[in-house]
Formats: C-alpha cells, structure tokens, sequence
C-alpha cells in the first residue's frame, strides 16, 4: 500500500502523526523544510510548533560558570559573568534547523542550554490549550500563568513591559503584544490591569513667576554654541547635564547630574537654591574623586539658565582658584538641548511625584533611589542598564563613590514607596 503525501500547506491544525514526523525529523537531523514538506505544511508552521513546545534543559553553570562566543578573541581581560560585551554562543542545530537537540551527536561535549522536542508531550499541551480567537488572544492558560507570574510584581514595582521583557527573554511576545493584552483586561485575574503601566508625568504642576534679574549673568564663552563648538574640536570630551528637580520654590532642591555616554544619574539634595550650594557639590565630588578620577569624569557641565547655576566661576574653578572643568549654558528657555537628564527626570518623577512634599526626604534615600534608577535597563544602552555601562568605561569601583549600589533586576523599584513610608 503505497501512503499518499499529504498536500503541501494543508490548512488543518498538526496532528498527534505530524509530530511524531517532527519528532523523527528533528532526531534525524532534518531540515524544517524537509519536515514541512512531508507533513504537507508550510516551513514556518514547523518552526513554530517547534519552538512553541520544545522543553529547555538548562546547563550546568558549575561545569563552564563563563560561557561566551568571544571567548578566546575577547580584548577584555579578565572575563567574568557580567559583561557587556558577552554574546550568547550559538548553535547551528538548536537554533536554527531542526530547532532542538533531539538525539544530537555532539551533546556529550556541549556546554549549552539544551532543547527539546517531544510529539506526545506537544500533543498534550496543544489539547489543553485554552485559545480565545475571539477576544484577539493567542495565549494558553499555562501561558497567561507563566508570563502573569513574571510581569505581575514587577510592574507593581514601577518597572515598564520593556524593562521586564528586557530581564525576561523567556517572555516571547513583544512588547506592543504584551500592552494589547493588559489592556485588553487579559491577565486582571492576575491583578494586572491598565493602572499597572507606568503613567507619564507632568514635570511640574505649580506655576513659578520668573523675576527679571537686576543684572543678567555674563554667558560670554559659555553658550551653547559655544559648547557645540568645543564639541567638534574635542568629540571625545563626555558631557555631564546639570538640572534641578523641586516640588515647591521653597525646596528642599535635587541637583541631578546625568552622565550622557551612560545614562547614569546621580543627585544631591540641598536646603537653597543658591549657586554656592550647587557649586558646593562639585566640591565636595573633587575632594572624593580626587584630581584625576574627578577630571575624567567632568570635564563639562551643560545646564541651563537657572539662577543656581549662573555664577560660573563657582563651578568652573577649585577653591585655590585654578581651573577643573568647562561649563556651558543652554540657550533661553531651551531645555531640549540637554534631553538626556530632562527625559531622565521621569524616572526621577516616578518615584517622586509633583504632588509629593519633600521635607523629610534625606540623602541616603536619594542614593536610594539613583540605585534603582541606574539599575533599570535601557532601550537606548542595548537593554543594558546605565550601571552596567557606567561600570564598563570608569571601573566597578566608581559607583561606589556616589554611594550608587546595583539592584538585581527584578529587584528594581520605580515607585514612590520606594523611598516614602506608605
């Protein structure tokens, strides 16, 4: 009796037969492509179904703790766990075609996470699985458990859907998916609903009356154009943006300065609103950094025109009068020219609403709150966090000297009761 093939992209759902194919496929070291055509699917639908019901087996880290593709060829001496430039070895057969580890020849001497395939399991979990198509939703109860149970107390904690899915590989639907669903009230079983993502702020909700100063500050040398040129003739001079951040023209004041290479922002807290109080913070940094440490790390403050800021010689000079760093002024009422610590101010303002009052609030809880801050990771940095990369250009011991501490990842807490009692 000879079986008939069945036609190529047959439109009915996988049978328990077809993945036994799959499975005799990927234990022979067959192509997708192959397995499709034999099952009569389209390749893509194998690949899904392969990658959608496969079983991880994770790898001994005591065996290889350090596991890298550069290893070997890596500049950077000496490696260790958390780097940067680390790239996740790859492998030909379990990431590409067939897609699973399935009796593999080579799985005595590989160090890798392993997957795989089994038809009876995949078979199972397809029969239990519940799929609303009406409501848009393509999920598996098991599926909603598993992906609530990770998001669930993150986003309680402030994080956004792209800081936990950055933490979370194992998460595989992307992040517009992912806000569909919340908002589509999928997981308010979980206790996740709309009111769970991270609103935007307004940055300031009072209204300040500007008073016309007597004398306007002398920016001769110091504009922003200025700076633009400075730029150009030293490209690899980093800036650090200098700001302010109050809830009341009263105070108490939050000088940020923002590393712009790394996103990395620092604070200090201060009772007056005086250029002799902020410039008192660059002194205090110089006595601890020390000369060398403190020159590579300002060699130019951008700011605005805040009165705080416009005696620039405070800044500018150390107290025995000699010159330590270049400071440059935005252009009137131009705020955009340094975005990196104005769009940073709305971590900042996650976790200190405008409506907040700031009496008591102390230094040790603002380092606090930079450390949660630089350990929430970035879209701009790669998904790295400014901690990571700060660490990487200036020494893991740098951080320290502005009492910045790493939060592990899912540790990060983006919200007021982080440093205010409930």
């Amino acid at each position: 009796m000879i079986m008939k093939r069945k036609p190529l992209h047959d439109n009915t759902h996988l049978t328990l037969e077809d993945r036994k194919i799959i499975q005799a496929g990927i234990e022979n070291d067959t192509t997708k492509a192959s397995i499709a055509r034999t099952i009569g699917k389209d390749a893509t639908t194998v690949a899904k179904e392969i990658k959608k019901h496969r079983q991880i087996k994770p790898r001994n880290p005591y065996n290889r703790p350090i596991l890298c593709a550069r290893m070997g060829t890596c500049p950077k001496k000496p490696c260790v766990t958390k780097c940067e430039l680390y790239e996740e070895p790859r492998c030909n057969r379990r990431d590409k075609s067939p897609g699973a580890c399935n009796k593999c020849k080579d799985m005595s001497r590989c160090h890798l996470d392993r997957y795989f395939y089994n038809a009876v399991s995949a078979d199972d979990e397809y029969r239990h699985d519940l799929v609303d198509y009406r409501e848009g939703i393509n999920l598996t109860t098991k599926e909603r458990d598993f992906i609530a149970n990770i998001i669930a107390p993150l986003l309680q904690k402030g994080q956004s859907v792209h800081q936990v899915l950055s933490a979370h590989p194992e998460i595989t639907q992307c992040e517009r998916t992912l806000y569909n669903y919340i908002e589509g009230g999928v997981f308010k079983d979980y206790g996740i609903d709309n009111f769970s993502l991270k609103e935007q702020v307004n940055r300031k909700q009072f209204k300040q009356k500007y008073k016309k100063r007597k004398e306007p500050a002398n920016y001769t040398g110091r504009r922003y154009e200025d700076y633009l040129r400075f730029l150009s003739e030293n490209p690899e001079t980093p800036t650090v943006e200098m700001d302010t951040v109050y809830n009341s023209p009263s105070g108490p004041y939050i000088q940020t300065f923002l590393f712009e290479k790394t996103a990395f922002m620092i604070g200090f807290l201060h009772s007056q609103k005086t250029s002799e109080s902020m410039a008192g913070s660059i002194d205090r940094l110089q006595e601890k950094l020390g000369a060398v440490l403190f020159s590579k790390l300002f060699p130019v403050l951008l700011t605005d025109r805040g009165s705080e800021f416009e005696i620039h010689r405070l800044f500018e000079l150390d107290a025995s009068g000699n010159s330590r760093l270049n400071i440059f002024y935005c252009d009137p009422m131009q705020s955009s020219q340094k975005p990196h610590v104005e769009n940073n101010h709305n971590y900042v303002r996650d976790i200190i609403p405008n409506d907040y009052p700031l009496n008591g609030l102390t230094q040790d809880r603002l380092d606090i709150m930079f450390s949660h801050i630089n350990s929430a990771p970035r879209k701009s940095l790669g998904d790295r966090t400014p901690f990571e990369v700060f660490s990487f250009l200036y020494g893991e011991d740098v951080p320290k000297y502005f009492n910045i501490r790493e939060i592990e990842r899912d540790g990060v807490v983006l919200k007021p009761e982080l440093i205010f009692a409930r």
